[in-house]
C-alpha cells in the first residue's frame, strides 16, 4: 500500500480514512472494536473522529467515539501504530464551542483523556469560528504543537477566503499552519470544494480527507427511491440526493461497476481517490463486509473513460 504524506509534515498516512462518527452511534463498543481490529489488520491506520462525536445522537453528550477509540487503543497496546485525528470548535452544550485560546485549551486535554493518549496526530478546527481573531485560534494551536500534545493541525468547514487568509496570517506571525483539509466532497457534492476550496489547497500543498464520501450512504445505491429511506439512521440527511442529478450519478455508478465487477461505493471512493488533490477520504463502516468494500476501492484503478463517464454524470 502507497502511503501518502499530510500536507508538508512528515506524515505518511494510508489513502483511506475510517470515520469514527459511528463509534457509539451505529457501532456499540464491541462492533466498533470488532471493525477497527478488521482495519488495522488490512494494514490501514488513519482514523477520524471529533470530540462532538456523537453528540447528535439523542442520549448522547458527545465525546462518545474519542472514549470508545481511547479503550481500543489501550486494550490493544497500539497507539503508535494509529494516526489519529480529532477536532474541536463544534458545539458541545452549555456554551462550550468555539476557537478561542482558552477553549481549545480546554477541548484538547478533555480529548486526550478520552482517547487515553498525551498526544494527537492530526488536530482540526471543526468548524470556522469568524469571532475569534484568526492569529489567537492558530497562536493556541502553536502552542499545543510546541508542548508536543499535538503534532499538526488541519481545518475544516472553511471558506476559501477564511483558508487562505488564515495560511497568510500562520506565515505573517511565524505560527503552525494547516496541514491539510477536510472538506464536503463526493460525485454528488462537487461544488464546494472545487469552486475554490481545491485551488487553494494545490497552492499551498494541502493534504485534503473529504467527509461524506459516499454521501451519507447514498453513493452505495442503497437509497434509490422514497421507501428505502425507512428505518434509515441516515435518512434525512441522503434524502436530498435522490433527485434526477443523483440518479443520473447512480446509473454511472452502476455501468462502471458491472463493468469493474464490483459495487458501486467502491466506484465513488476510487474516484476521489484519483483524483490528484486528495490524500485520503473518510468513509465508515458498520459491518466486516462493508469495510472489505472501503478496503477494496484502494485496490481499484479506475481507467480515463471510467473517471470522465463519472465526471460527466456528476456535472451540475
Amino acid at each position: 500500500m502507497q502511503k501518502r504524506t499530510l500536507g508538508h509534515s512528515n506524515i505518511k498516512v494510508a489513502p483511506l480514512m475510517f470515520g469514527g462518527n459511528v463509534f457509539g452511534w451505529t457501532l456499540d463498543e464491541a462492533k466498533s472494536f470488532e471493525i477497527l481490529d478488521a482495519f488495522v489488520a488490512a494494514g490501514f491506520d488513519f482514523i477520524d473522529t471529533a470530540d462532538v462525536y456523537s453528540r447528535f445522537i439523542p442520549g448522547n453528550q458527545g465525546g462518545e467515539s474519542e472514549t470508545i477509540l481511547g479503550k481500543w487503543m489501550k486494550a490493544r497496546g497500539n497507539r503508535s501504530q494509529v494516526i489519529l485525528s480529532t477536532k474541536v470548535g463544534m458545539d458541545m452544550g452549555d456554551g462550550q464551542q468555539g476557537l478561542s485560546k482558552a477553549y481549545i485549551f480546554k477541548a484538547v486535554e478533555n480529548s486526550l483523556r478520552r482517547l487515553q493518549t498525551d498526544y494527537i496526530d492530526l488536530y482540526q478546527a471543526h468548524l470556522d469560528d469568524e469571532n475569534t481573531p484568526l492569529t489567537e485560534t492558530l497562536d493556541a494551536f502553536d502552542q499545543l504543537i510546541k508542548q508536543g500534545k499535538v503534532r499538526v493541525i488541519g481545518a475544516s468547514n472553511y471558506t476559501p477566503e477564511r483558508l487562505e487568509e488564515a495560511l497568510q496570517v500562520s506565515k505573517d506571525n511565524h505560527l503552525a499552519a494547516y496541514q491539510s483539509l477536510q472538506p464536503l466532497y463526493n460525485l454528488y457534492d462537487r461544488a464546494a470544494y472545487e469552486d475554490g476550496l481545491q485551488a487553494v489547497c494545490q497552492k499551498h500543498g494541502l493534504g485534503v480527507i473529504p467527509y461524506f464520501s459516499l454521501a451519507s450512504g447514498f453513493l452505495t445505491g442503497k437509497y434509490r427511491s422514497p421507501a428505502d429511506f425507512k428505518n434509515s439512521s441516515r435518512g434525512e440527511m441522503t434524502k436530498r440526493y435522490l433527485d434526477a442529478r443523483g440518479l443520473r450519478i447512480l446509473a454511472a455508478l452502476d455501468a462502471v461497476a458491472k463493468d469493474k465487477k464490483t459495487t458501486p461505493a467502491v466506484i465513488a471512493l476510487a474516484w476521489l481517490m484519483a483524483c490528484p488533490t486528495i490524500t485520503a477520504p473518510i468513509a465508515s463502516a458498520t459491518s466486516l463486509p462493508q469495510l472489505q468494500e472501503l478496503i477494496r476501492a484502494t485496490e481499484m484503478s479506475l481507467d480515463q473513460a471510467a473517471i470522465e463517464l463519472l465526471n460527466q454524470a456528476s456535472t451540475s
